[in-house]
């Protein structure tokens, strides 16, 4: 049969990660590390703008589901600011569907400590190249069943919807109409699972579903930080508007820079989410990578930046206008005051 299944892990760990000093770092303690290339299409038609680093962190026994496993334990880094963890479990010719889709069921349940282990590994060696570094609370996770040779004649429904519940006729179409297949190659997609069969032996489908995730990842975490940022200025103008006009003044230039800031920063950063990874062509990967996109929403996510965005905009219109307003009324007291001292000058000097 050949078939594997590889459990994807993935973490916000930075804002960024320079993966030229990943490269450099890594290979200093000679080891492997390579950058992602499609194999079986054109560079033309899927480019990547920072291609990530992929590095091995050798085959390791894993216990799962109360057996015990040699996975092949690897690491893809994302310029992004995304270390993914790539765990692929072999299994033997003879496995059978419920030992699969046991093992499908498990897959939601890795062993955290060692999953943390391997993260904290790769971490160790590639900090310097990471920009405000910190492992989030924000992380995801998908498995992918890959087969080299035809796929069983097995019920794909639990296992891309990794439960053994009995599920409607209708639940049963909705899950598999996301269905691709080019030459002998099929896929089928589910939102956080994916049967893949390719007999050549490429990774290119799920490379390009993990890339998908870790875009997925980022814009989750930057919509929660732009939902905490607009929390945090809606108290401090509170607070700011229990203190004396000049106090408050001062603190409204405050919240203004630090939105100026948030603003820059975010929209870059989304930028780069957005630009990652570039489609050039309508071909069979394409479809694949656009329509995981769409079965994660991902749009909805990236909307709803805009729209935080947007709220921090107006925000910070309001603060420059009334910033502006006060700056307006201190040199309206100031001139009238030179106007006061004029009109006293000239009155002393009639007098005398």
């Amino acid at each position: 049969m050949n078939t594997s299944m590889i459990v994807y892990r993935l973490f916000d760990v930075a804002d960024e990660i320079n993966l030229d000093l990943v490269q450099a770092l890594w290979t200093s303690r000679n080891k492997i590390a390579s950058r992602l290339r499609l194999d079986r299409i054109s560079t033309k038609s899927i480019t990547f703008k920072d291609p990530p680093v992929l590095v091995e962190l050798g085959s390791h026994e894993m216990e799962l589901g109360g057996k015990t496993y040699l996975a092949e334990i690897k690491a893809r880094i994302f310029d992004l600011g995304v270390i993914s963890l790539i765990i692929r479990i072999p299994f033997e010719d003879d496995v059978t569907y419920d030992e699969y889709l046991d093992m499908a069921i498990v897959s939601e349940n890795m062993p955290e400590d060692e999953i943390h282990h391997y993260l904290d590994a790769v971490l160790e060696t590639i900090r310097p190249a990471c920009s405000n570094e910190r492992v989030s609370d924000f992380d995801e996770d998908f498995v992918v069943y890959y087969f080299k040779e035809n796929i069983p004649d097995w019920d794909l429904v639990p296992l891309l919807l990794k439960d053994r519940t009995p599920v409607s006729e209708q639940t049963r179409r909705e899950t598999l109409e996301n269905r691709f297949s080019y030459a002998d190659d099929i896929t089928y997609l589910a939102w956080d699972s994916a049967v893949v069969y390719d007999q050549s032996g490429s990774l290119d489908v799920p490379d390009l579903l993990e890339f998908a995730n870790a875009q997925f990842l980022e814009l989750r975490y930057y919509d929660n930080a732009l939902n905490n940022a607009i929390d945090k200025t809606y108290d401090e103008l509170e607070e700011a508007n229990m203190t004396s006009k000049a106090t408050r003044l001062e603190s409204y230039r405050q919240i203004r820079g630090n939105l100026m800031e948030l603003m820059a920063d975010v929209s870059s950063l989304t930028s780069n989410i957005n630009n990652a990874l570039q489609v050039t062509e309508d071909i069979f990967y394409a479809r694949i990578y656009t329509r995981y996109l769409s079965l994660l929403r991902a749009s909805v996510w990236k909307d709803n930046i805009e729209n935080k965005i947007h709220v921090i905009q107006r925000s910070y219109t309001l603060l420059n206008e009334e910033v502006s307003m006060y700056r307006f009324e201190l040199l309206g007291l100031f001139a009238m005051g030179l106007l006061g001292l004029i009109l006293l000058t000239n009155l002393y000097i009639a007098f005398k």
